[in-house]
Parts: structure tokens; C-alpha cells; sequence
């Protein structure tokens, strides 16, 4: 059993084909407010708001560590 790092309620974790996936006892998908809260706060980038340069060198820095 693992704890909820937001509300140290306990889990445990189902991998869902490449996905790991927090579950209650009871069998339930678990979503605290507290985590909910913090998934807003991730930065997310539009590809739109990148050049077609910087999009080519991550692309390239990707396809270079394979």
C-alpha cells in the first residue's frame, strides 16, 4: 500500500497499458481535491507557440538519445 503524497490517504497503483493509475480500497479511481489542485498548475505549451526551429532541435535532441 502507498499513501496519496497530497492527502496521505492510502492507495495503490494499476497499470492501465502504459499508464499507472491511483486506486482505493473500495476499487475506485482516486481524485483528491488536493491533487486536482496541482494538476492545474502544470505548464502546458501550444505547438502553435513554437517556431518550426525550436520544434526541429527538440525533435532531433529526441530522436538522437534512441
Amino acid at each position: 500500500m502507498a499513501n496519496c503524497k497530497f492527502c496521505s490517504k492510502d492507495i495503490t497503483w494499476l497499470k492501465d497499458g502504459r499508464k499507472f493509475t491511483p486506486v482505493e480500497g473500495d476499487g475506485t479511481v482516486h481524485k483528491c481535491d488536493q491533487m486536482m489542485n496541482s494538476m492545474k498548475s502544470i505548464k502546458s505549451m501550444e505547438r502553435s507557440s513554437l517556431s518550426a526551429e525550436e520544434i526541429k532541435k527538440y525533435e532531433e535532441a529526441i530522436n538522437k538519445k534512441k
